[in-house]
């Protein structure tokens, strides 16, 4: 129960990593304000956490919206109490070809994976800052240190997030703030399996393939989403109490370490 008592945010927390965090932490102890832009979806979550005899708030939030970012972080400060914990997951993923990319779906990428990253954490920081204590744990991708084919809006807008983590962390140290990143590979979400065009896919992912030079996993399996949410529980904890600005892979090796 490393979390007992604690106020945790999660974006992104209706499905897929995001909800799995929310769990993840409500089973030790926080009381978890769940945010996503779909309603129904952050009521399910909710539903499987009070289910499992947590404590859990709905709250309908596009991170793309910052006044409601804000009214949203300021209820939950409100009616809750202090936010201890940050997991800011939401994200987005357009496949496209760089050529073929519109700007439109180039804005929205940005606009969900790297502003909204900076609205959520900005309005969480703002408020940790006075109380100088906290722990901000942003997901990110590995495919920000590594080029993808079809991916270069959702690469380099994660690239962006994750170094606005670490100066956000450098920023924050000095009132004994944490903020670190997980860096996952490909897992078993929505996310993924719309890049699936057949039952063969799955293991094509883990084969990896020279034609789009893309690297297998090592490990010979795909993450699930409770994989990235202990990590994010490791990061968030005390006992990564002395861990700040760091960037935790978990991707089976897919990357090399590189």
């Amino acid at each position: 129960m490393e979390f007992h008592n604690q106020i945790a945010v999660v974006t992104g927390a209706g499905t897929g990593i995001g909800a799995a965090v929310a769990l993840a932490l409500a089973a030790q102890g926080a009381h978890v304000a769940v945010l996503d832009q779909d309603a129904a979806s952050a009521a399910d979550t909710v539903g499987s956490i009070t289910a499992n005899g947590g404590r859990a708030l709905a709250l309908t939030v596009n991170v793309r919206d910052g006044a409601a970012v804000e009214a949203a972080i300021a209820r939950i400060e409100t009616e809750l109490g202090p936010i201890a914990v940050l997991a800011n997951v939401a994200g987005i993923l357009r496949p496209s070809s760089i050529l073929d990319l519109d700007d439109a779906d180039w804005e929205a990428t940005f606009d969900v994976n790297c502003h909204g990253t900076m609205r959520v954490c900005r309005s969480v920081a703002r408020r940790m800052v006075a109380r100088r204590a906290g722990s901000i744990v942003i997901v990110g991708s590995n495919a920000a240190n590594t080029p993808r084919i079809n991916m270069g809006a959702y690469a380099a807008s994660k690239a962006a997030a994750a170094q606005f983590g670490r100066c956000l962390a450098l920023e924050l140290a000095e009132y004994g703030i944490r903020c670190n990143l997980v860096s996952p590979g490909s897992t078993y979400t929505a996310m993924q399996r719309q890049l699936w065009t057949g039952p063969e896919s799955e293991q094509a992912v883990i084969d990896g393939a020279l034609a789009s030079h893309r690297l297998g996993i090592p490990l010979r399996r795909i993450a699930t989403p409770e994989d990235i949410a202990d990590a994010v529980c490791f990061l968030a904890s005390p006992r990564a109490r002395h861990i700040t600005m760091h960037d935790l892979r978990v991707d089976g090796g897919a990357t090399l370490d590189a």
